[in-house]
Formats: C-alpha cells, sequence, structure tokens
C-alpha cells in the first residue's frame, strides 16, 4: 500500500535539488539535456514509486540520464532519502501525473520509458487510466524517440494480458514477451528489480515483462 500522508513531504519536495519544480513542467519541452548539461539519452520511468530500480539503473550507468516520475509526494520522498545518501549527477524527480507528459516532453526527446508494477485499475471504466493502454501508448508515441522502446513489467497477469492486448490495436509490436522472466537466464542479465518485484517474486509469483516499439 502506498503511503500519501506523511506530514510535510510535499514541503521537503519542493524544496529539494534532486526534483525539477513543478511549476516549470511545463517549460521544459526540449531542455531536457540542457537541464543535465549533455546529450546523454533521456530514460523516464513512469510510476517510480519509492526510486530503488531508477537509482540502480542511473548508478550502473552514467552514461544515460534518468527521469523518474511519482504522483504521489509521500513515496516520492522515500526517492528524494535515496538521493541524499547517495546523490548521482544523472538522475531527476518529477511530481506529476503521467497524464501530462506529453505537455512536459518534447517530440522524440525520451529514448526509453520503463513501467513497473504499475497500478492495476481493475475496474473496466478505468482501463484508460492504467499505465499500458491504448491511451497512454498514444501519448509515449509522442515523447519516445524513432528507434526508442518501452519496457514493462508486473506481476498482474490480468493486467498484462490487457497490455498485451492494447498493442496492436495501438500501432506497437513486441520485441519481447515473456510470461515468467525469473526463468529467463537471457532476459534476466541486468535485470533491476523493483521493491514490488522483490517481494512478489519471492512469494512466488511470476513476472511478466514486455519490451515494445512501434
Amino acid at each position: 500500500m502506498r503511503l500519501r500522508n506523511v506530514t510535510g513531504s510535499r514541503e521537503v519536495i519542493a524544496e529539494s535539488r534532486y526534483v525539477v519544480p513543478e511549476d516549470s513542467l511545463h517549460d521544459m519541452p526540449g531542455k531536457w539535456h540542457a537541464l543535465f548539461g549533455n546529450q546523454q539519452p533521456i530514460h523516464l520511468e513512469i510510476g517510480m514509486g519509492k526510486g530503488k530500480f531508477i537509482h540502480t539503473m542511473a548508478m550502473e550507468h552514467p552514461e544515460i540520464n534518468y527521469l523518474g516520475i511519482e504522483k504521489y509526494s509521500t513515496v516520492l520522498l522515500r526517492a528524494v532519502q535515496k538521493m541524499e545518501a547517495m546523490e548521482l549527477p544523472n538522475l531527476k524527480f518529477l511530481r506529476m501525473d503521467a497524464e501530462e507528459i506529453t505537455q512536459v516532453f518534447g517530440p522524440g526527446e525520451v529514448d526509453r520509458i520503463y513501467l513497473n508494477f504499475s497500478d492495476p485499475w481493475p475496474k473496466d471504466r478505468h482501463a484508460k487510466r492504467r499505465l499500458p493502454s491504448k491511451e497512454f501508448l498514444a501519448r509515449y508515441d509522442q515523447i519516445l524517440a524513432k528507434d526508442g522502446w518501452i519496457e514493462f513489467k508486473t506481476d498482474n497477469r490480468a493486467l498484462f494480458d490487457f497490455a498485451v492486448e492494447e498493442l496492436q490495436p495501438a500501432g506497437w509490436k513486441a520485441k519481447v514477451v515473456t510470461y515468467d522472466l525469473h526463468a529467463d537466464p537471457a532476459l534476466m542479465e541486468g535485470n533491476v528489480m523493483t521493491e514490488y518485484e522483490e517481494k512478489f517474486s519471492a512469494m512466488g509469483n511470476p513476472i511478466c515483462k514486455y519490451v515494445i516499439c512501434r
């Protein structure tokens, strides 16, 4: 369960140098490389949770710039605390709703997108809110580089089946689809686990993953 009511978390995040100020986000399209001061590829994690995955990725790949989006302040606070313990120059955070990404990133500005253990939004009427939905795929299409791709992991089989079914009508194609990531040595090479992945795989839940492109 995500904690959402840590007193003062919003204020701490607003003052953190690791978080891009919310009031400047709509001025950022086309300026992300300038923010990092280099032309390195930009990888984006949407719904990054407490930040274990993206912090590890940024630490292991200093040649890539990483941006993590998280909607909830008290969850993002945990990622900020990780940065305070180990600061990384190639990692920044954004507190925002992912529905606004096309207003925050320019065309083709992002080279890769990670979706890890996203909220399943189980009710049918909420399907368009699911991060691997065709509605979100249309948003990713606008900001992702022509040769970019998306990686999605989840233990929720119903959500994964939905995500795979959305690909064809949305005009995307799968490069990789697995229903048991941890049983595939080749795919596990270099795999960085999230907090949820560690938890659910320890419980014996198979982890599903796809890699998609246009």
